[in-house]
């Protein structure tokens, strides 16, 4: 009786909030939403239902969980504010805030893959999040813009998540989030305070949806969607390219002048070109 006793202790002191989460997450990674049962969870924790449910509600909020650890990783906390254009915090805030790309989670973020390939643009701090006060915010809005791209693309299963949050519950913790990365750079940037809400929205909605177009899962789409080897993505988009030329040129003419650049294109480039573009029409709109 003292010796079950014990290993019950063991096991409560071994299986935490945090392991059934990093396993959820790894669950969902291998199998995507359907994947995410409580029987999955139990085999691969070894232990019971009940013990699982001691430590998460139900499996929606297990589920917000997961979202809400990879968004951790994902985007730089707290949000560097430059303090200069609009009506921002001011220096002393940003002096506050200059030090997230070394602490908490964004220092964890800095070490994987997503943070390295944001750091190979030349744009990431440190930790794959802001470089600090003195870095512009149109960098510091690609360094977020990037990592939620990243983020998806490791995680097929976290655009949707992430679209169901900003629609369905924008008062949860994964929203808040995203709109303030993204909103304080713009702010700094000079747009006026009556655009804030919409010009944030405007770049989070296309963040968003581009990651969920590139992470759909090939069960999703109707013939397949874009593939996730390199070899076997050249052959798709060489076959896409060959389809757009065979159309007629006549009721087609702009599809045969771009078909080979849509057969040359990188995704994550495309991507950050988006963000440009919006980024262009944010500063030519400001006021002078």
């Amino acid at each position: 009786m003292v010796m079950r006793t014990r290993q019950s202790q063991r096991r409560r002191q071994v299986l935490s909030r945090e392991r059934i989460v990093e396993t959820a997450i790894e669950v969902l990674d291998a199998g995507g939403e359907g994947a995410l049962t409580v029987r999955a969870l139990t085999e691969r924790l070894s232990t019971g239902a009940g013990a699982i449910y001691h430590h998460v509600g139900n499996m929606n909020e297990l589920g917000q969980a997961a979202t809400e650890t990879v968004i951790a990783d994902a985007l730089p906390w707290p949000v560097a504010s430059g303090g200069g254009a609009g009506e921002s915090g001011g220096a002393e805030e940003a002096g506050e805030t200059g030090g997230a790309g070394e602490s908490g989670r964004a220092g964890k973020a800095g070490e994987s893959g997503r943070a390295g390939k944001a750091g190979e643009s030349g744009r990431a701090g440190k930790a794959g999040g802001s470089g600090g006060p003195r870095e512009r915010p149109e960098d510091r809005i690609r360094v977020v813009a990037l990592g939620l791209y990243d983020a998806a693309t490791e995680h097929p299963w976290l655009a949707s998540r992430l679209a169901a949050q900003l629609t369905r519950e924008p008062w949860g913790a994964v929203t808040p989030r995203i709109f303030e990365s993204m909103g304080r750079p713009l702010r700094d940037l000079g747009v006026p305070r009556g655009d804030w809400f919409t010009t944030t929205s405007t770049l989070v909605h296309y963040v968003l949806g581009a990651t969920s177009q590139n992470a759909q899962a090939a069960d999703d789409v109707p013939g397949g969607a874009p593939p996730d080897t390199e070899e076997v993505r050249a052959a798709f988009l060489d076959t896409a390219s060959r389809a757009w030329r065979d159309l007629d040129p006549e009721e087609y003419p702009f599809l045969h002048d771009i078909a080979d650049q849509m057969r040359a294109h990188e995704d994550r480039a495309q991507f950050l070109a988006g963000v440009d573009l919006i980024l262009a029409g944010v500063t030519a709109s400001r006021p002078r």
